[in-house]
């Protein structure tokens, strides 16, 4: 399963709401043998929102805190690789979906998971991903 970058924003923000919730998922799910994985494209997204001032909606970390921070990420999931397989599959998402803009992210967690054979994601953004056929 792979883990969208919503999540991941989460496991970082002790204050916000879904805090526990996240924490308690990631916690169960490899309980129940579902094994938890991230691409670059998450860290790439993560990185973003965790070094955006607050008040552009990011978390207003430093880059020393952000590179901790993709450090701990990197260390609870599986990083999967990038392969060169997966601009071509990206490419034909966009073109088939007509994806234009910032939904164009979505579309390449989706080309890797195809990819990896990846089937579900772990998201708090269903609609960014209702448009995509998974594996």
């Amino acid at each position: 399963m792979l883990v969208d970058t919503s999540v991941l924003l989460r496991t970082a923000q002790v204050h916000h709401p879904q805090y526990t919730r996240v924490l308690r998922v990631i916690e169960v799910l490899p309980q129940r043998g579902q094994s938890l994985q991230i691409v670059a494209q998450n860290l790439i997204e993560l990185w973003v929102v965790a070094t955006r001032p607050v008040t552009q909606n990011g978390l207003g970390m430093s880059a020393l805190t952000a590179q901790a921070e993709l450090a701990r990420v990197k260390s609870i999931f599986e990083l999967m690789p990038e392969t060169p397989a997966i601009y071509p599959v990206w490419e034909e998402l966009v073109i088939r979906h007509r994806i234009s803009g910032k939904p164009a992210h979505d579309a390449r967690l989706v080309a890797a998971m195809h990819v990896h054979g990846i089937a579900s994601i772990l998201t708090f953004d269903q609609s960014g991903f209702t448009r995509f056929p998974m594996t």
